[in-house]
């Protein structure tokens, strides 16, 4: 798989988890964590950042709803505008 559907595959989940449609975070994170193409594609930074969103996203999943300092919908928020760059960083 190239670094294009790893993308959309990244997004899908993100739009699932957002939409309550039986998405799981882990399986998010290990999504993006298996991604080398699209990593690989991307500046370096792009990783970083990835990484950090997705450590705080699992750390969020241990507690219920929004009771921990990193709020899961901020967060998916965060992940879909990492998305939305990254896709226009691949495009030029």
């Amino acid at each position: 798989m190239n670094a294009a559907p790893q993308l959309d595959a990244i997004g899908a989940r993100i739009d699932a988890l957002r939409n309550g449609r039986g998405e799981s975070i882990a399986a998010l994170s290990n999504e993006a964590r298996a991604s080398g193409e699209l990593l690989a594609a991307l500046p370096p930074r792009y990783g970083e950042v990835l990484l950090n969103l997705l450590d705080r996203l699992e750390s969020s999943a241990l507690f219920s709803g929004e009771s921990c300092s990193f709020s899961q919908k901020d967060l998916l928020d965060n992940l879909q505008v990492w998305v939305d760059k990254a896709r226009a960083q691949l495009e030029s």
